[in-house]
């Protein structure tokens, strides 16, 4: 059987506790979210990342400026609709295994190729990913527009091509959840890492760093093959 995230357990229990043991009906509103975290034993943020998941299967909805509530079309949905989080996470996998063979090598032309100006944004826009970790904000268009950065800077026409897949490589991470709290703290580090070799000009380092990051993502969220070791 796949490994679970720890999201993917916790909505799998909020959907047994709330609608499978009959504790909230349709159109009911959830408990407020630090109650409920307590009672699932899991951070507020693994709480909010489930929610989002089952947000996004119908099972929940949220009404802006009211709450989170039971979907009315609750019943409706087949196994929770986990067969179709099955289908992403394998995408996921997919994703991730294209940006560990592309990127590292993608990001060691970009250090070569890049122009000043080049350099400076991806320095920016790298700062601009930080940011938005240490604020608590949305990451997902910071991390996207870093990453495309990147790509752009090695000059190769099909390189750039493959932009649209690294992007949604990006934001399906996010959305799909997994162990955000950490997630965020290894992309901290590790592009605090590729930054300081980008602007060392040091390809190898750079080569290096932006492997380790796409490995700390794949063992984080459980993407590796049966058997692999994590770093």
């Amino acid at each position: 059987m796949e490994k679970q995230s720890l999201t993917q357990q916790t909505a799998r229990r909020l959907y047994g506790s709330i609608v499978a043991e009959g504790g909230l009906a349709p159109g009911d509103k959830l408990p407020n979210e630090l109650d409920l975290s307590r009672e699932l034993g899991v951070s507020r943020t693994t709480l909010r990342e489930a929610v989002r998941m089952l947000v996004a299967q119908g099972v929940l909805e949220i009404r802006r400026g009211k709450g989170t509530f039971v979907s009315a079309r609750v019943e409706e949905i087949d196994d929770f609709g986990f067969t179709g989080l099955s289908r992403v996470r394998g995408q996921l996998r997919d994703l991730f295994e294209l940006r560990s063979i592309f990127e590292p090598q993608a990001a060691r032309l970009a250090c070569r190729r890049a122009t000043a100006e080049e350099r400076a944004d991806i320095l920016a826009k790298g700062k601009a990913v930080a940011d938005c970790i240490r604020s608590g904000a949305d990451r997902t268009q910071a991390d996207a527009a870093f990453h495309a950065a990147i790509v752009r800077a090695t000059h190769n026409e099909f390189m750039v091509r493959l932009l649209p897949l690294i992007q949604r490589a990006v934001a399906t991470a996010v959305e799909t959840g997994g162990e955000a709290e950490r997630l965020a703290a290894d992309t901290l580090r590790d592009h605090a890492l590729l930054l300081e070799f980008f602007a060392q000009g040091d390809e190898e380092g750079v080569l290096h760093a932006m492997a380790i990051h796409m490995r700390h993502s794949v063992d984080v969220m459980g993407l590796g093959e049966a058997g692999e070791k994590p770093l």
